[in-house]
């Protein structure tokens, strides 16, 4: 794979590479529909494949927040185009990497030694590179180890990447007023947030010996001494993708066990730290030869104040949600409904929520859950599409739920596609017995 000697990191380069990429796209609507004319029963299929070709071309040599965007739509597989899905999901661990030369600098520039000089060897060459950094073996006193370097440029332009989204983001989600500003500032505050490796080296540390006592959970060893704010260092674990894994294994048990492992993992984050690793993509997990799951990025963690978290889970009970009066309650807790809605709008935020988290909570519902059911992700699938083509919603201001909401729902999306992929069978209340280690 090519490697990248630079990155344009100041506003007018990245918006020049971002305004190309919006001709490119145009330019594909434009053959689409004359081709439409000629054969009107043409599909957007080869559309949806040329422009995620050229959007992710466009934005991963600019990597960083645009790329990072990316990847967490690749998530969204109920939502997304197969084709968008497909192509946006190798921001995950597959993209150019840097030369050889500027990683070099940037140890020089951050631990004042070149890698030669810290590490007994030191693989010039990335062994995954993705949106916000890229990874590189090496070994010292005998231990193999993973060092993790940022991309140069990645933290300082955040802010601008977001400003020239921002107007677009606001067009496609509806966003209505001045208190649309909460959702973008949540985004780029956890953005910044993954850039700080020192922040990343304490999260780590500290989730990994909070859940240790979780079966067939692993995580590797940190080293602050060969760390700083844009390099970090850890064991090397021996392991595959879990998208690898799923993509071969043939082995339900072995599904299930790793699956038991990641619902009781975040289970015991969400209701016992009341934080969470809100970035699950199959990239940040490996899985190892006895079917253990491997934690290994702790970047992106979500607090979870309890003024949300209680009314949160409280929608996850049928009772709340089968009692108007309870439901209702809990939406405005939630800032789902405002108090200057219209008498409408009440009525049609009501009824689209009940629907949705009478179908999305069903996993906490009972005792166990199969998440290889293929009729409650069509489910999910189908009335994702609806909404997308619901023209009352579409009128409706957007400004709808806490912040908090944007990386939380995002982790519960992840985490059931996830074991989906897995085809995991859960028993959902397994991670209580870890809570005498509670703190």
């Amino acid at each position: 794979m090519k490697t990248l000697d630079k990155i344009p990191t100041n506003k007018i380069e990245r918006a020049s590479q971002l305004v190309k990429t919006g001709f490119k796209v145009g330019g594909n609507y434009i053959a689409y529909y004359g081709e439409k004319i000629v054969n009107p029963s043409l599909s957007k299929d080869k559309l949806n494949e040329n422009n995620a070709e050229d959007i992710y071309d466009g934005l991963k040599n600019l990597k960083g927040s645009a790329l990072k965007v990316a990847q967490m739509l690749s998530m969204d597989k109920n939502i997304m185009p197969r084709a968008y899905v497909e192509k946006f999901s190798l921001a995950q661990f597959s993209v150019p990497p840097l030369s050889a030369p500027l990683v070099r600098k940037t140890f020089k520039n951050y631990l004042g030694k070149y890698p030669e000089q810290l590490y007994d060897s030191f693989t010039p060459d990335s062994i995954n590179a993705a949106s916000i950094g890229q990874v590189h073996q090496a070994t010292k006193d005998g231990k193999n180890l993973a060092v993790k370097i940022q991309y140069p440029g990645v933290a300082d332009s955040i802010s601008s990447d977001l400003a020239i989204v921002k107007p677009f983001a606001v067009k496609m989600f509806n966003l209505q007023g001045k208190d649309s500003e909460k959702y973008f500032k949540e985004v780029e505050h956890k953005l910044l947030e993954e850039t700080d490796y020192d922040l990343e080296l304490k999260q780590s540390q500290h989730m990994s010996e909070a859940c240790k006592m979780i079966e067939h959970l692993r995580f590797p060893t940190y080293y602050p001494e060969m760390s700083s704010k844009r390099i970090l260092t850890m064991d090397w674990m021996e392991g595959e993708h879990l998208s690898e894994f799923t993509s071969h294994n043939q082995d339900r048990n072995k599904g299930d066990q790793i699956g038991q492992a990641l619902w009781d993992f975040y289970m015991y984050q969400m209701h016992y730290l009341r934080q969470v690793h809100a970035d699950p993509h199959p990239g940040n997990f490996l899985i190892d030869a006895d079917a253990n799951l491997i934690a290994i990025d702790f970047g992106c963690i979500k607090q979870v104040p309890i003024e949300f978290y209680v009314p949160y889970f409280e929608l996850a009970k049928p009772e709340i949600i089968d009692n108007p009066a309870l439901f209702k309650e809990k939406l405005f807790e939630l800032e789902i409904l405002r108090e200057d809605d219209s008498p409408n709008e009440i009525i049609f935020f009501t009824g689209l929520f009940h629907q949705l988290l009478s179908l999305f909570t069903k996993p906490f519902h009972g005792d166990y859950f199969d998440f290889s059911d293929e009729e409650f992700f069509g489910n999910i699938a189908k009335m994702g599409e609806e909404f997308s083509k619901d023209t009352q919603l579409r009128k409706m201001n957007g400004n709808r739920g806490s912040k908090h909401f944007l990386y939380i729902n995002r982790t519960f999306f992840g985490l059931y596609n996830l074991l989906h992929d897995l085809k995991a069978r859960v028993k959902t209340k397994e991670y209580i017995k870890y809570t005498n280690n509670a703190f």
